[in-house]
């Protein structure tokens, strides 16, 4: 493996591929959110940050409004009392917070909104609160992460979806590093992230300064359904794009040993070629399926008393059946002369049921013996010849 790949993977878990921008003092974990240092203090109870992260609005209000204390100031280690709101989805907190001096484009030492605090945890009410006040959906912290990002990285898909679908945030914008969400998610093995990015039109094959695309960091974390995902939607090129070190993501696997997805990788990338391979064979004997089809064509022409009669298949033997049974039972019901004599009304419904029967006879033969309506084929045109092939073995390309 690459010592690129290495670094990014191994050495750099607080600002990178390990937690992202939420390990460490980054997205509270330094106060590991409302239980940590700052639950256990009892001389930190009293703050606005806690009140703000428990979302107790009546200490809040009095701390603010008795107390004297600032929204606007961060704490100790540079966080707002509106981030520790968004973490935890605190929206009345941070609704009360905005409209006594709280700012909503106020930024930490490491670059970082309440926006991107709410997408950590998945709080879309919080989120909302934020951005309608004005919070910039495309601001971004120092690594270049935007909204997208850490929502990809913690697998928050329907925070991801909200912020997408109702605010327009991009879903495919590459960080400093040329990741998008979707090589986060595909990191981290979230698949519903990978689906709806998927559908969202993100690149699949976009490359970061590794020379990794989603499925090379799917295949070196082991993520087996990640890689399923990516591969079930894409091309059989992307199994064997190379890193800047040369290797695919099958190698990858290997290296990291991955078993199960270096397996996978590499039966997936010989069923592409096996299916590829077939379809070249099959469109090669084209010229002799055309052939065998006009010679088909030409002994059961529609014009010849054979054709005509191909043509109508069981159609004449189902008539004569029905025909011999509708006579037998004229002859054997109503005409025989050792059962009762009908009655008027019972005469009438045995003559009407034979000429309901006929009249069937006579539309059955109408629709057996006539054009349905289909056009025919061109036979001597290849491209139906290329697509009668295609139908029966689709390559994908």
């Amino acid at each position: 493996m690459s010592s690129e790949i290495e670094v990014v993977e191994e050495t750099v878990p607080l600002k990178q591929l390990s937690g992202a921008v939420a390990n460490g003092n980054e997205y509270g974990g330094g106060h590991h959110g409302v239980v940590g240092d700052v639950a256990d203090d009892e001389s930190l109870k009293n703050d606005v940050y806690t009140a703000a992260a428990y979302g107790d609005l009546e200490k809040l209000q009095r701390l603010v409004e008795s107390g004297g204390c600032s929204l606007s100031e961060p704490d100790g280690l540079g966080y707002y009392a509106l981030q520790w709101a968004a973490l935890n989805n605190r929206t009345a907190a941070a609704q009360y917070i905005i409209e006594h001096g709280g700012d909503v484009h106020a930024v930490d030492h490491n670059g970082q909104t309440a926006l991107h605090w709410s997408a950590v945890r998945g709080a879309v009410q919080v989120a909302e609160v934020l951005l309608q006040e004005g919070a910039r959906v495309d601001a971004a912290e120092i690594y270049g992460y935007q909204i997208t990002h850490v929502a990809a990285q913690y697998g928050q898909t329907s925070f991801l979806y909200h912020v997408v679908s109702k605010w327009n945030a991009d879903p495919d914008l590459p960080d400093n590093d040329g990741r998008s969400p979707l090589h986060w998610a595909a990191y981290k093995g979230f698949a519903d992230c990978i689906r709806l990015l998927l559908f969202l039109d993100a690149h699949r094959g976009r490359q970061d300064k590794e020379g990794c695309t989603p499925l090379h960091w799917a295949a070196i974390r082991g993520n087996l359904e990640a890689c399923t995902v990516l591969v079930q939607a894409g091309k059989m090129e992307d199994l064997t794009v190379t890193d800047n070190s040369g290797l695919t993501p099958e190698q990858l696997a290997s290296e990291k040993n991955h078993r199960q997805v270096a397996f996978f990788l590499v039966v997936a990338n010989s069923k592409h070629f096996s299916l590829r391979l077939c379809c070249v064979k099959v469109y090669e004997a084209g010229s002799s399926l055309g052939n065998a089809r006009r010679l088909l064509e030409t002994r059961c022409d529609g014009n010849s008393r054979l054709g005509r009669f191909t043509r109508l298949r069981l159609a004449p033997f189902l008539w004569c059946i029905i025909l011999l049974l509708l006579v037998t039972y004229i002859q054997s019901v109503i005409m025989d002369a050792n059962l009762p004599k009908l009655t008027a009304g019972f005469s009438f419904m045995a003559w009407f049921g034979v000429i309901l029967a006929s009249t069937g006879l006579v539309m059955f033969y109408r629709c057996s013996s006539k054009d349905p309506g289909y056009i025919k084929m061109n036979v001597h045109d290849p491209m139906n010849m290329k697509d009668d092939v295609s139908s029966v073995f689709p390559c994908k390309a």
